[in-house]
């Protein structure tokens, strides 16, 4: 191993301790290696990926599509904590996606031996799963192992399918183990990123100019037949760096050998990943986040047009043990131990480990910690309190303090939108969830939809879209035909008691309410300005089948796609399926919030960020280091009628002016998110007007206006604030002239005090012109 691929990987390599815990998909359905066994526990752990979660996790086979562009809210669970001060959280999601993508048919690991597969091609054996191609793996197996990570005590063998996590190389199909335990990769992958979510955000303009979107790879190319034939049964032999390319030839040492050839990879030409911090979650709960919600990012769907593509996401949580991020090799020591003669529990330490956790844990120096049990070993002993017998020992297991869990979706489509859907913004419903009850499912999740809550814009479109399975364990309760997932989306019956103040629905219409279990009739349905005919689809599942037993939806499909339909009514409109509505345990409901007026909302932590209203200019743009830590931003255009009615609620007025450059633009949080004294900017596209005013007051009761300063280019006015709050541009007929005459005014004044301050100083000068002036009078009068 060459220097400087010991260098590539202090710049490039997370090296984290982690303990144990699990991650889920949930939106999209997350396989944890299931197929469509009707059993409570997957069938093959080692299918198409290694998860390192619970056996019982996961969801059956069930693919949907998206249309480019359109937003995707992903979910997921991840059972220790991120955002805490118990340890250091990375969550990255990426995808893939290439011609011979699949599921697969089978439960059984894809072969290794070509021999083993239909036509001595494992890439088309259709009957398995596949995700990294046949080709990948054999250039991972191939490829020297990255000697200069830590691997603590594992004895690791020499390929990158060999890791301090896997140290025996155990093949998970054509996944490469080295990897996908490290982030972001030295070598070309498959996978595209698209966000990367971490305890310190400072770490993300590092993540951003890494990612394989927007830098190339490099890696030591041999054909692939040499590396098929020639090369079989071989592991860890092509180098992995620059100058050891360049000099290796196979067969070792041959004169007319072939020779590898150090080959650049491009980058994929696309944006960098988006990064920001975690969200809060808590320890040992496999569950929602801090707010009683799940853990979700929006993802709008690439302009990647292809059919077969795969999701997948990695959670790494790391002990503060030791500095995994300047821990390499050099710190593989093992401690040399011998005992003081005559005492059974004594040693003295003759080498000491080189990962040094002596500052750490308050010893001298690291022959005292070591002394005491304190090294990086499996299972150490530890005295607590020197010279007792007071001893512990820890459930310390090195593979695992570089531990990396995985859930990967099933295969779904990102398709080109039609013609007539160009420039429309398109959010998608979808269910997550499967049949049973929450002891059954678990770690998986019970029915919902996904988003739960979802708010939109009148002329927005909606997709709701679903996917499930029929070879659910039979015993799962539920309703219906046993073991099968379906779902439906009806109108539930209005609010027919006090609830709450209401005061949401002060200037919207409800529809429907959640505390009902019953439907309304579909003659009386307004739901978004849907079809009668649509209405029908969404609740008996109408897919143009002729009978069947449909009172559970027991004859429709797994799978139902309504298509995007466009908002043309707003309202918040309660909705639930009737099928899963099981009052005792089972609740399967959504809201959706649809108003007039544009929206747009985004999270943006310290490494910045922009959103703005669909189609415009109007936005909030945050530079890098303005804030300190994720906030949900939401921000709303109101008319100037809807303001003008929400002032006369609290009795209060708008600022001064003769008309409006712009409807009235809310941003949420109202208080104050920035560091210190620092500022974000706003832009608000204007409709009339070059010279107006910005002015901003709170949203909770609109009592002072606060006039900001602002500069307007190219029919945008700009201007800079901490927080956010109901900003309003006016315009004033007058606002030339009233400048001009407030400059004039200022000059005079400036021109009388500043003479009469002269003056003061120089009596004589005063003295001489009054005398001037006299003669001057004097001398016009006798001309007169």
């Amino acid at each position: 191993m060459r220097s400087s691929c010991a260098l590539l990987v202090l710049l490039v390599c997370c090296i984290w301790g982690f303990v144990s815990a699990d991650v889920y998909f949930h939106n999209p359905r997350g396989s944890n290696n299931r197929l469509d066994e009707a059993s409570r526990n997957r069938a093959n752990g080692n299918r198409l990926f290694d998860s390192q979660n619970n056996d019982r996790g996961g969801y059956n086979v069930g693919s949907v599509y998206y249309y480019a562009g359109s937003k995707v809210q992903l979910e997921w669970t991840n059972q220790h904590s991120c955002k805490g001060d118990n340890n250091h959280c990375e969550l990255i999601i990426q995808y893939m996606c290439h011609d011979l993508l699949r599921d697969g048919t089978s439960t059984n690991q894809i072969p290794e031996n070509p021999t083993q597969c239909s036509e001595y091609d494992c890439n088309t054996d259709y009957r398995y799963g596949m995700h990294e191609s046949y080709d990948y793996y054999m250039n991972c197996k191939l490829r020297k192992r990255n000697e200069a990570l830590f691997t603590a005590d594992q004895k690791l063998k020499s390929g990158a399918t060999s890791t301090r996590q896997n140290a025996a190389a155990t093949r998970r199909a054509y996944e490469c183990a080295e990897e996908r335990d490290h982030y972001p990769y030295w070598h070309p992958t498959p996978w595209r990123d698209v966000v990367v979510m971490t305890n310190e955000a400072s770490r993300c303009p590092y993540y951003e100019t890494e990612s394989e979107n927007v830098k190339p790879r490099w890696t030591c190319v041999m054909p692939f037949d040499v590396m098929q034939i020639e090369m079989h049964g071989q592991t860890g032999v092509i180098p992995n760096n620059k100058e050891d390319c360049e000099a290796f030839r196979w067969p070792a040492n041959h004169p007319n050998g072939t020779y590898g050839v150090w080959t650049e990879s491009p980058a994929r030409g696309t944006a960098p990943p988006a990064c920001r911090e975690t969200e809060r979650t808590r320890d040992n709960h496999l569950g929602n986040g801090a707010d009683g919600f799940p853990n979700t990012y929006t993802w709008t769907m690439p302009e990647h047009i292809h059919e077969h593509c795969a999701l997948r996401i990695r959670y790494n949580i790391s002990t503060g043990d030791y500095d995994g991020w300047n821990t390499d090799a050099s710190s593989n020591t093992v401690v040399t131990r011998k005992r003081v003669f005559g005492q059974k529990k004594k040693f003295l330490t003759d080498d000491c480990q080189a990962v040094d956790l002596s500052s750490r844990f308050g010893f001298e120096n690291c022959s005292e910690a070591a002394d005491r049990g304190y090294v990086l070993t499996n299972n150490p002993v530890v005295e607590l309190f020197a010279g007792t017998s007071v001893s512990l020992r820890l459930a310390v297991n090195t593979a695992q303090f570089g531990r990396t869990f995985q859930d990967r979706s099933h295969t779904f489509a990102i398709r080109r939108r039609p013609s007539a859907l160009a420039g429309a913004t398109i959010h998608n419903v979808n269910v997550r969830g499967k049949r049973g009850n929450i002891v059954q499912v678990y770690p998986a999740v019970e029915y919902d939809f996904v988003p739960n809550s979802l708010q939109l814009s009148k002329d927005d479109y909606v997709h709701f879209q679903w996917t499930g399975s029929n070879t659910n364990p039979d015993n799962n309760d539920g309703q219906g035909r046993a073991g099968s997932d379906r779902s439906n989306v009806v109108l539930q019956s209005e609010q027919v008691y006090d609830e709450g103040t209401q005061a949401f629905y002060t200037d919207v219409s409800k529809y429907g309410h959640w505390g009902r279990s019953y439907p309304k009739h579909l003659s009386d349905v307004q739901l978004l300005g849907l079809t009668t005919e649509d209405l029908t689809t969404l609740a008996i599942l109408n897919t143009h089948q002729y009978g069947g037993e449909m009172s559970e939806l027991d004859d429709a499909g797994t799978y139902f796609d309504l298509g995007p339909r466009k908002v043309t009514q707003a309202g918040v409109f309660h909705y639930m399926s009737t099928r899963n509505n099981n009052f005792s345990n089972r609740s399967q409901k959504g809201k959706l919030i649809s108003r007039e007026q544009l929206m747009a909302s985004d999270a943006i932590g310290w490494n910045g960020g922009n959103f703005s209203l669909s189609g415009k200019s109007t936005g909030v743009y945050i530079e890098r280091g303005v804030l300190n830590d994720l906030h949900r931003f939401s921000m709303e255009e109101w008319t100037i009628e809807q303001t003008r009615v929400k002032l006369a609620q609290q009795n209060q007025q708008l600022p001064e002016g003769d008309g409006f450059g712009s409807d009235v633009l809310v941003l949420y949080p109202k208080d104050k998110v920035t560091v210190g004294d620092s500022r974000f900017q706003m832009k608000i596209e204007l409709e009339s007007g070059h010279d107006v005013a910005v002015y901003r007051t709170s949203s909770d009761n609109y009592a002072t206006w606060q006039k900001l300063e602002a500069e307007v280019h190219d029919g945008v006015v700009e201007f800079a604030t901490d927080r956010g709050g109901v900003y309003v541009t006016r315009t004033s007929k007058n606002i030339g002239m009233i400048v001009g005459i407030s400059v004039g005014c200022g000059a005079f004044v400036l021109l009388v005090v500043g003479s009469a301050l002269y003056f003061k100083k120089h009596p004589e000068t005063s003295t001489s012109l009054i005398n001037s002036a006299n003669r001057t009078k004097r001398a016009l009068q006798g001309r007169v």
